[in-house]
């Protein structure tokens, strides 16, 4: 099995990849915050969420902060894994060395 078996076709997206990206460094991210830090309409940002839910690698969990409904996600133990799976494939693909 080469390197390149490694890299996930999911986060070939910029934005899959930025939604991942944030979701592993932070506990969760509600549906403004990634739609902010990574400037798409809300649209675009509900499709690609969609596709890494339902490959099971984010959670979704919606809530009411006060009378206001509140989306919040987080990254699975699932994605996580394959997020570094995909991260150290594209690493030894650039010729980096941990």
């Amino acid at each position: 099995m080469g390197i390149i078996d490694n890299i996930n076709k999911l986060f070939d997206h910029r934005i899959r990849l930025g939604i991942m990206s944030i979701l592993v460094v932070n506990e969760d991210a509600d549906f403004n915050r990634l739609k902010e830090l990574l400037d798409v309409t809300d649209g675009n940002l509900a499709s690609h969420i969609k596709a890494l839910e339902q490959a099971e690698y984010i959670l979704v969990e919606k809530s009411f902060i006060g009378r206001k409904p509140n989306t919040s996600y987080s990254a699975t133990k699932l994605g996580k894994a394959a997020f570094k799976k995909h991260i150290d494939a594209l690493e030894k693909l650039i010729g980096k060395t941990n």
